[in-house]
């Protein structure tokens, strides 16, 4: 920028000792971070430089700075039901919590979920998620609802709708086989197709299209649910969209057992293995992002790494679904890139990537006891750079540098978490919870400060969810009752899911289930 036209300094964050995944230091030096509008202008030494006239100041001595946390997996539409369910397999889960099990719902509770969800994330120091939303009954309205809420609070989305059009079912090994006929004609839709392949896609793309340019923190991605529950059709029709708009793609792929027995009898033709499937469609590549990965062979891994696709785990999620650990280590070795994300609400129950980080690094050490593992850097760095990259925002946000965005975290210091300031990384990764943090920034505008959210009352958006609870109580009471009656069949398909030899084994040793 020429010195006739200097840049306008719109904030500025003075003293905050920085942290960041690209050279992290144990004990980070104070520096002063000039902001100019949306993106970051300068970093430089205290006091090197003035604060313009105008400019806002943020006093940040006693403070960590650190990139925003991108949480590169994550669903709007389940934040009112965390806490509602005890752990369970993840096939029965989806009969208790995805959204083709309830009536349509209403403007005011998908408003207040979205924000809901937003303002935990931003709490706990996370700048970015990728929403990967299920909007059913599809409704275009429902889709700006849930844009005008993401633009409302503030905070960075990149947001796909979670699709398919193969019918539900084929997510579950022995369905057909165990669930009796007339059970499986009155189960929800949750396990029926979701539209034809062709008309699937036009609505994907009519509402990228639509959408395009009116939301400036928001970007867009396409969200096939899992390879299972959608066509070759579908599936190649999902990678000439991505072609075409280079835009980045979104699905579960081996997230639990079930989907690895399903791969083993139902693509032969592609080795028994998904990803040896969506290598054939055309879709595993620098766009794509798997996430969970729980259920991957050596061979998946490997071809996963060469074709430059990433992963997005999902530790807490995975455990309390009974789906296993991911191979971590396997996946650092073999050079896959790695993010980290948190998952449904009525699954992880939180919206925490520390608690995400810390998970990343005991299950690697557990998981290797005899050699090294991923350590607190690794997943320093999955929860920034690597989940920036998962989502299609490399080069954007997961650095505090100048050219990226202005999204930022401040974490006060002055909190048992760091006293002492041993090792600032592992301090941030396997000590914090998530309490210290103090100040919020989203493109260079202050979201968060002192804890308290600035671009929405809090005390109202409380109170609006009390009010919508005792409908949203209602339709789960119903469901539950609904699968009192199927449970047991889908328990036993469970455990003949369990009994089947797939060639390798992600549960905890000592504990088959």
């Amino acid at each position: 920028m020429s010195k006739e036209n200097p840049p306008c300094i719109t904030l500025v964050i003075r003293g905050a000792r920085l942290l960041d995944p690209v050279s992290p230091e144990a004990k980070p030096p104070a520096r002063d971070i000039f902001i100019s509008g949306t993106r970051i202008e300068s970093v430089t030494p205290p006091a090197e430089r003035p604060a313009p006239a105008g400019a806002e100041v943020i006093e940040a001595a006693g403070q960590l700075a650190i990139p925003g946390l991108v949480s590169a997996h994550y669903h709007s539409h389940d934040t009112l039901l965390k806490g509602s369910f005890a752990p369970m397999p993840l096939e029965a889960w989806f009969l208790h919590a995805l959204p083709p099990n309830y009536p349509k719902r209403s403007k005011e509770e998908l408003r207040a979920r979205v924000l809901i969800g937003a303002l935990e994330c931003l709490k706990a120091g996370i700048t970015t998620v990728q929403d990967m939303a299920t909007v059913y009954p599809f409704d275009p309205a429902d889709v700006d609802t849930i844009l005008k809420a993401y633009d409302d609070i503030g905070i960075r989305c990149v947001f796909a709708m979670q699709v398919g059009d193969a019918p539900g079912s084929r997510g579950v090994p022995f369905w057909d086989e165990v669930i009796p006929a007339e059970l499986r004609k009155s189960t929800t839709s949750s396990v029926r197709s979701g539209g034809k392949a062709r008309e699937l896609i036009d609505i994907v793309a009519g509402e990228i299209s639509r959408n395009r340019g009116k939301h400036s923190r928001i970007t867009w991605g396409i969200g096939p649910a899992t390879p299972e529950n959608c066509s070759e059709e579908f599936l190649q029709n999902v990678a000439e969209l991505s072609e075409r708009e280079r835009l980045p793609v979104f699905s579960h792929v081996y997230e639990s057992k079930a989907t690895a027995v399903i791969a083993r009898r139902a693509y032969g033709s592609d080795g028994g293995s998904l990803i040896r499937h969506l290598e054939r469609m055309g879709l595993l590549g620098p766009r794509f992002t798997i996430a969970h990965g729980v259920w991957l062979t050596r061979d998946d891994i490997e071809r996963v790494a060469a074709a430059g696709a990433h992963v997005a785990l999902n530790p807490l999620c995975n455990l309390k679904a009974k789906s296993g650990v991911a191979p971590i280590r396997a996946y650092i070795e073999a050079g896959v890139k790695v993010g980290l994300g948190t998952d449904n609400s009525s699954c992880s129950d939180s919206q925490n990537l520390f608690q995400a980080m810390k998970m990343f690094v005991l299950l690697s050490a557990a998981g290797s006891p005899e050699r090294d593992g991923p350590v607190s850097l690794d997943a320093f760095r999955a929860a920034t750079l690597g989940s920036a990259q998962a989502i299609g925002l490399a080069g954007e946000v997961g650095s505090v540098a100048p050219g990226m965005k202005a999204d930022i975290t401040l974490i006060n210091l002055r909190d048992p978490s760091f006293v002492p300031l041993n090792d600032a990384v592992r301090q941030l990764v396997c000590t914090e919870p998530g309490r210290s943090v103090r100040h919020v920034i989203v493109d260079g505008r202050v979201v968060i400060r002192d804890g308290r959210a600035m671009t929405l009352d809090e005390d109202a958006l409380y109170e609006e969810i009390a009010d919508l609870m005792p409908v949203l109580e209602k339709d789960l009471a119903v469901i539950r009752a609904r699968n009192e009656t199927l449970m047991p069949y889908v328990e036993e398909a469970h455990r003949r899911t369990l009994a089947v030899d797939v060639g390798l084994d992600r549960f905890v040793a000592g504990d088959p289930a």
